[in-house]
């Protein structure tokens, strides 16, 4: 019997195992405080579903009034007229179908297979495309991505023409294999298989043109297109270079590896770069020893690996590499430290091809979703926010030692400065816990825990600072930082300067913690969080916050000082939010990546008024989906929105294979998307 009959976690990417077991107070728990002395939120049927905190965020400038920063837009006139939402919406849909409002038109892009470079081999519907094929296709499962316009580097805004970037978070093997997965009489994998699973990760970087009659294309040819694949050479950068649990037989000083997995979010630089997230990397590394260091210990790595590529038949070092047993004499003869490469941001340049992708270990290693960047000021630091997208995880903030300068800013800007980790209070407050041996209040917390068990790891000590980043998570339960409930994609309001997350779900909440706030074991709708950084300062050490909208179904209320400010309907009931970008008008979009059912239909995107809190629903997505990821050009009168996972034969009826793809949206007579 195949492992992956015997464990159904097995081939689940989203299979995120609780790891962390510290004691810090949970966010259900900090929301509950907060929400008993403030409001309640009803749902439908008469049933108290939620509750929501009651103290609004000075800048959310409910009534058109001014933020408390001085450089914050006014939310009412100009700035709200720009985030109207002028579409009809859609209705919850099951067809296998992307659905769009009237007057809108969609189709199918660059789906898994296109060939974007080398010899440009054609997509072979039966799934006979070989592993080299592959390295020069499309790879799978769509998700974050950005639009970059070709003339960007000389100040340009081109909407027609540019660089679309996208990540491939995982894969199907029943459909990239003619039969699915397969493995010899020994329990080995064909190397190639092994080889075409590989390069079905990563980036793809596709150069895209729009013609005459609108129509867009992959401009053949390009030097600008490229895959970046599980296995691309790439350099470690930041305070966690050349570490000693880093060396591995590949790179004996530990400044190099090979590929980025499980890329999920993303983040586009201030200085026109882009920023892949390495997710749930730990399912593809396999540790068979009796004990496991602390850097796989509270990641969850376990004894087998998801996809067995340690067992390729070949034996081929690239692939013996996700073995990270200690099978040498040393870690410079094996691959133990193998996976303490991974779970990191990683910087691609796509108007370079040929540079070599680079992991900014200053930003920590842990279960990155994505990176949002505060906005850029001359000659002050850099600002980036990142979730750790799993149960009880936290959400960090860096702040760059060296100021930012338009004419020279550069990757270098992200190898300095300082890692934080957030801590919610039950008044609404919050605080920023530096994450650095140097500050005080840290050091002392270490020298506390010193000797301690912290959760599931016997502590004995940080040895430097790249061993806090190594152990970034550890770190942040030392530091005191409140657990949350699947912190995933990050957003800055350019308008008010406040910061959204989306807390998709925690369907790991018991009985004895159902509260007034979350009345519903097994919670599984989420909301989203949303803060200011005291002053409207990025570099700031506190916050408030506030919840912006509960998900559920209808009747949901979001209740504010005894107002409902939001009530769900039939045209914008969703549950588990995940994806979230602000569009250059101010819309928020937000993406789902949930369950479905008879209520909600198939997963779906909405659009947000985060001045009025309206939301309409705006795209639903075909049978068995997540939507995922999400840009527009800079005109705003072009959207791509990426399904990942489909099932059935989407999106071509003529075809067995699901193909994950993006969707080109558009406005049939031209217009602003979504106004």
């Amino acid at each position: 019997m195949a492992k992956h009959d015997i464990d159904p976690n097995y081939l689940d990417p989203n299979y995120e195992p609780v790891v962390n077991h510290s004691e810090n107070l949970p966010f259900h728990r900090v929301l509950s405080a907060r929400m008993g002395r403030r409001a309640v939120m009803k749902g439908s049927a008469g049933a108290a579903l939620a509750s929501v905190m009651g103290l609004g965020l000075s800048a959310c400038a409910s009534d058109g009034g001014q933020g408390s920063g001085g450089n914050v837009r006014n939310a009412g006139g100009e700035a709200a007229k720009s985030r109207a939402l002028g579409f009809q919406a859609v209705p919850v849909s099951t067809a296998n179908k992307a659905v769009v409002p009237s007057g809108y038109s969609s189709e199918a892009f660059l789906p898994w297979g296109t060939p974007v470079t080398g010899s440009y081999p054609a997509y072979r519907a039966d799934g006979s495309n070989t592993g080299a094929d592959q390295e020069q296709q499309v790879g799978m499962h769509h998700d974050g991505m950005h639009f970059f316009p070709i003339d960007q580097k000389t100040g340009g805004n081109s909407s027609t023409e540019g660089l679309l970037v996208m990540n491939h978070e995982y894969i199907n093997q029943k459909a990239l294999h003619p039969a699915g997965p397969t493995y010899n009489k020994d329990g080995a994998r064909p190397a190639d298989e092994v080889r075409k699973e590989i390069a079905a990760h990563g980036i793809t970087v596709a150069h895209i043109r729009q013609d005459a009659g609108g129509q867009w294309n992959l401009v053949q040819s390009s030097p600008f297109n490229r895959r970046v694949t599980g296995g691309t050479e790439m350099e470690i950068r930041g305070p966690v270079r050349g570490y000693d649990k880093l060396f591995t037989k590949f790179s004996p000083n530990g400044t190099r590896t090979r590929g980025t997995l499980n890329n999920c979010s993303m983040g586009p630089t201030p200085w026109g770069t882009y920023l892949t997230a390495e997710e749930n990397w730990h399912g593809y590394f396999a540790n068979s020893d009796a004990t496991q260091p602390r850097e796989q210990i509270r990641h969850g790595v376990g004894s087998e690996s998801r996809y067995d590529w340690e067992l390729a038949d070949n034996k081929a070092d690239q692939y013996v590499r996700f073995n990270v047993s200690a099978l040498g004499g040393s870690a410079s003869e094996d691959y133990r430290n193998e996976a303490n490469t991974f779970g990191f941001m990683v910087e691609i340049d796509p108007f370079n091809p040929e540079s070599m992708p680079q992991k900014r270990t200053a930003l920590g290693r842990f279960g990155h979703e994505g990176v949002i960047f505060a906005p850029a000021k001359e000659g002050e630091p850099v600002v980036c926010y990142s979730g750790d997208d799993s149960r009880f995880e936290y959400i960090y903030k860096f702040v760059s030692s060296k100021p930012y300068y338009a004419a020279t800013a550069g990757g270098y800007l992200l190898d300095e400065g300082t890692l934080y980790v957030a801590r919610f209070n039950e008044d609404g407050s919050g605080e920023w816990l530096a994450l650095d041996l140097e500050d005080p209040a840290f050091a002392g917390k270490v020298d506390a825990a010193k000797g301690t068990t912290v959760g599931d790891v016997a502590f004995d000590g940080f040895e430097n600072q790249a061993d806090v980043l190594l152990n970034t998570r550890l770190a942040a339960d030392i530091a005191g930082a409140t657990p949350m409930d699947r912190p995933e994609w990050g957003a800055v309001d350019p308008n008010t300067g406040e910061v959204y997350f989306t807390l998709t779900n925690n369907t790991k909440r018991t009985e004895d913690q159902v509260n007034a706030a979350n009345p519903v074991a097994q919670n599984k709708n989420g909301h989203i969080i949303r803060w200011q950084e005291a002053g409207n300062d990025y570099t700031a050490d506190s916050f408030e916050w506030d919840i912006f909208v509960f998900a559920g179904e209808q009747g949901t209320e979001t209740v504010v000082d005894g107002e409902a400010v939001v009530t769900l309907n039939d045209d914008n009931i969703f549950n588990s939010p995940d994806g979230l970008w602000f569009d250059y008008n101010g819309r928020l979009w937000i993406q789902t990546d949930g369950y479905s059912d008879e209520t909600f239909g198939n997963q779906m995107m909405l659009a947000a008024n985060p001045e009025t809190r309206e939301i309409k629903r705006f795209f639903v997505g075909p049978q068995d989906c997540e939507v995922t990821g999400v840009v527009t050009t800079p005109d705003s009168k072009t959207m791509f929105v990426n399904i990942q996972h489909p099932s059935g034969n989407w999106p071509n009826a003529a075809e067995d294979r699901p193909r994950d793809a993006c969707v080109i949206v558009t406005r049939d007579d031209g217009g602003v998307i979504g106004a």
